[in-house]
């Protein structure tokens, strides 16, 4: 039988705070994260808006010679994966190495250490590039940092699924423990990539909002959508086996039920039209997760504020749930913290977490007159309620489908190896 997995610990770092408490205050109080692009001269792009991490210090979270041998994304990753491991109260002196891993994602890498050191290249020739370039640059080194950090010694993978990199990397860990590869892993997603190359690239396809009003510029599902705003930052959880979790007495957030997959196999950046690789894979995750689809009320969407992902996503859930998509509250948690690449899936994984814990449906910012499709409820105000389950879209460009399911943590039932769904005898 599949074990069953649950949430213990969270970490994160975001333009609205960087802990999982600063966060979900941000979150709760509709802050936004968006301003002016900091880090470089932006005036001769199309975009001037960014969602970037503020007042971050990698020295409160590493060793400073440690820090300098990471690029941002690796930093990020380190700093939420260790919040997440002190939340989780897990202590690796108490725990077998060997069946603890870490599958955390990344999207592109460091843009910064590609740029640095081409123009190296050409300035001062192939003699003068950094020895750590290649360790500084791929994006498994998101998922190498926090191993060697924690001394995670179990399966160690880094999933590449461009937007849906931080849901298929908690998904591959849920998998892995599920199937009894592992007792405990560390899982989720990372980003750091608000560079020169990052805003040109996104603004060459015309995927970034040039809005240039901050509390207007990511409004995902209104009619008035221009396009994401780049974010930043990483989303850091602890999965463990319930009875490990158990076991050791530790805090249980949630229940992770199911995760579903798809591919649209059509276009390398646009969704399928009629949405029906989405709906695929929300259709998999529940029923991966023996979760009727009737019983589902909340959607935490992709919802990146471009025109096409919306109204695709929009028919995506309409042809999973059919006249019942009415009746679900769908939100984006990007209206207030922008598009975090390859750790959207991470950070808004979280978001279901608390949500599903407090009971709590969090608004989409700035969200006030859809078009005529967009008919669904996208939570223009916030809303208090039970949540018992939360289902968590994300899409990347190739056509990447993944869906993740979360439930209220209920108990262990009578032996059962799974929560008591609606209608079962236990």
């Amino acid at each position: 039988m599949k074990k069953r997995v649950v949430v213990t610990g969270l970490g994160a770092i975001t333009p609205i705070g960087n802990s999982v408490e600063e966060f979900w205050k941000g979150i709760r109080n509709g802050k936004t994260g968006f301003g002016p692009i900091t880090y470089f001269d932006a005036s001769e792009y199309k975009c001037h808006l960014a969602a970037q991490v503020k007042d971050f210090h990698p020295e409160a979270y590493m060793d400073k010679k440690d820090a300098r041998r990471m690029e941002l994304f690796c930093q990020y990753a380190v700093a939420a994966a260790k919040e997440a491991m002190e939340d989780a109260g897990l202590s690796m002196d108490q725990e077998d190495a060997y069946r603890a891993g870490c599958s955390i994602g990344n999207g592109v890498g460091s843009i910064q250490v590609m740029q640095r050191e081409y123009q190296k290249l050409l300035d001062r020739g192939p003699s003068r590039i950094s020895p750590l370039v290649v360790p500084q640059m791929i994006t498994n080194m998101a998922a190498g940092n926090v191993s060697i950090r924690f001394g995670l010694k179990g399966k160690n993978i880094n999933v590449v699924t461009a937007c849906a990199t931080g849901t298929n990397s908690i998904g591959e860990a849920f998998r892995t423990i599920q199937y009894g590869d592992a007792d405990v892993m560390v899982a989720g997603g990372s980003e750091g990539s608000i560079t020169e190359l990052g805003v040109a690239g996104f603004a060459a396809l015309n995927a970034l909002s040039v809005e240039e009003d901050p509390s207007r510029c990511s409004l995902p599902f209104d009619k008035d959508r221009s396009g994401f705003v780049m974010g930043e930052g990483a989303g850091i959880v602890v999965l463990e086996e319930l009875e490990h979790a158990v076991k050791r007495g530790a805090r249980i957030y949630a229940e992770v039920l199911g995760y579903g997959c798809s591919a649209d196999a059509y276009h390398i950046t646009s969704p399928l039209e009629d949405g029906s690789g989405a709906a695929e894979a929300m259709i998999n995750a529940c029923r991966d997760g023996n979760v009727e689809m009737s019983h589902i009320t909340y959607i935490n969407a992709h919802g990146t504020a471009t025109y096409y992902n919306d109204l695709f996503e929009t028919r995506a859930i309409k042809a999973a749930f059919g006249e019942a998509a009415k009746k679900i509250r769908v939100n984006s948690t990007k209206s207030m913290i922008g598009h975090l690449l390859g750790a959207a899936g991470a950070v808004e994984f979280i978001t279901c977490v608390k949500e599903v814990q407090e009971d709590y449906i969090h608004q989409t910012v700035g969200l006030t007159a859809c078009e005529d499709e967009m008919d669904l409820d996208y939570c223009k105000e916030s809303y208090s309620g039970e949540v018992k389950y939360a289902l968590s879209n994300s899409l990347g460009f190739g056509g990447h489908n993944a869906c993740i399911l979360i439930g209220k943590y209920q108990g262990k039932t009578c032996g059962v190896n799974r929560m008591e769904r609606p209608g079962e005898e236990v």
